[in-house]
């Protein structure tokens, strides 16, 4: 890996907000995505994000992915770099010392074995990550929708097909029909979601779950992952469209019956579900990237948006990783109680896409307050203390800052406020506003639809305007009109 050319990977977008730390925010965090532009000296157009600094500057299947798809707003470039890099080193054959499987998407790529402890020994190509198969998939969906021309994505198609065979043929491992997990080397990762340190995934009571692992927000990305392919193989005439969309009706119905459980606030989502088909029963941020996946019904992400907006969950500097009410809580452990910014950032954005419009607020209002604190530069991850007590976000010792997910999900911030989602291929653009009398006025101007520059506005009432988008796409649709399309 090399740095990027200096050239412009995305479009540098023009904002005005009443309220100022957004502007400060986003000023710092695209400055520091420029320096973490990478890209191979073979291929050096196909740009990607470094996943931080200090420990983690290289290609992240995870990091690059969700960096990239919040990045959408400023152009598909990114996008399609980060896709490309990443499925030139697509699994092709089965190999447990590396968790390599055909269709698979990499986890990291390192020049020597990763050893930083006595346990944890990974190879320089390491494919232990359960989820980053699916959000490669969700990433060319999302930049078609936003615009990537048809002659980048058709290249792509074929390793579209393998990641979907991937999830039919290796990510269900003992076939109940969900998507699991397990380190069979014993010494690479335990945990392989995105909250991946070796305690990350206990039950109420403070026991650790015993793996295989079932975790909850990774069958809404393979929900996701189905309609999404769906979608793209019937767009360009490839065959599967109906089987895939058989098999996200069957992953709903299956999560539906099997995962919901009795909470101190109600009914929720388990995290997990563990080796012997138990609920893992504590109340985590994991449940709030289920929002805007289809996954859930109306009600069930009422239900959702309510147990994230407790005290319990969202009374710190953004949402925490864990309930304050579960025994594994400790506000500065790495994911049961901390807070990371692009975490609070995907939960938040999920909220205001489904309408939930004061939880999505509280936890914007406590990601741009955790921004003043830090300088307007968000850490990889810092303290979930309560937030009247302190009045100030405490840092994680050893925290990557910068870190690209962390600064990209201002970016994602910016399009949660003014709610712009264009589907291009249909030839429409959404409007639903995060922006209004809480949040204040907002504007954007030269954000990326379908490559021309456009203008989003919102004002101080909350009604939304947008011009100078492609004229082969409608007037936009109205917020009124715009109820999210969910699972009944």
């Amino acid at each position: 890996m090399t740095a990027a050319p200096p050239d412009a990977s995305w479009a540098e977008p023009r904002v005005d907000a009443d309220d100022r730390r957004l502007l400060r925010l986003l000023d710092r965090s695209l400055a520091d995505l420029r320096g973490l532009r990478l890209a191979e000296p073979a291929h050096p157009g196909d740009v990607f994000l470094g996943a931080g600094v200090p420990w983690f500057l290289t290609l992240f299947g995870r990091d690059s992915l969700w960096a990239a798809r919040m990045m959408l707003p400023l152009g598909t470039g990114l996008a399609a770099g980060t896709l490309r890099v990443l499925a030139r080193r697509q699994g092709t054959r089965v190999d447990p010392a590396t968790g390599e499987q055909p269709g698979k998407i990499l986890h990291e790529l390192r020049r020597h074995e990763f050893a930083p402890n006595e346990g944890l020994r990974l190879p320089p190509a390491y494919y232990g990550t359960v989820d980053a198969t699916m959000l490669w998939v969700n990433l060319l969906h999302d930049a078609w929708r936003w615009g990537l021309p048809a002659d980048e994505i058709e290249p792509l198609l074929p390793h579209l097909e393998a990641a979907l065979r991937w999830l039919d043929e290796h990510a269900d491992a003992d076939g109940d029909g969900f998507v699991e997990y397990v380190d069979s080397t014993g010494h690479g990762l335990a945990n392989q979601g995105w909250k991946d340190s070796g305690d990350a995934v206990r039950f109420r009571d403070g026991r650790l779950a015993a793996p295989p692992i079932v975790l909850a927000e990774v069958q809404g990305y393979a929900y996701q992952a189905a309609v999404n392919g769906a979608d793209l193989l019937e767009a360009f005439g490839r065959p599967g469209a109906d089987r895939w969309r058989g098999y996200a009706d069957r992953l709903a119905e299956r999560f539906r019956a099997t995962f919901w459980v009795d909470g101190r606030h109600g009914p929720q989502p388990a995290l997990a579900l563990d080796r012997d088909k138990r609920p893992v029963d504590s109340l985590t941020s994991n449940i709030g990237h289920l929002l805007g996946t289809g996954l859930l019904s109306g009600p069930e992400s009422a239900q959702v948006a309510a147990l994230l907006s407790t005290e319990a969950m969202a009374g710190g500097f953004g949402l925490r990783t864990m309930s304050t009410d579960d025994a594994g809580f400790s506000a500065l452990s790495y994911h049961c109680g901390s807070i990371w910014a692009h975490d609070t950032a995907i939960v938040l954005a999920g909220l205001a896409r489904d309408g939930h419009r004061a939880a999505a607020l509280r936890l914007a209002d406590g990601l741009l307050a955790a921004a003043e604190a830090f300088d307007y530069r968000l850490p990889e991850l810092y303290g979930g203390d309560d937030r009247a007590t302190l009045g100030r976000p405490v840092p994680y010792p050893a925290a990557c800052r910068p870190q690209a997910w962390s600064a990209a999900a201002s970016v994602l911030l910016l399009q949660a406020g003014l709610g712009v989602y264009p589907d291009v291929p249909n030839g429409r653009v959404d409007l639903r506003p995060l922006a209004g009398p809480e949040l204040g006025a907002l504007s954007a101007s030269n954000l990326r639809i379908a490559g021309a520059p456009v203008t989003a506005e919102v004002d101080h009432t909350g009604h939304p305007t947008l011009t100078g988008y492609p004229t082969h796409i409608p007037t936009p649709r109205t917020p009124l009109s715009l109820a999210p399309t969910r699972r009944s």
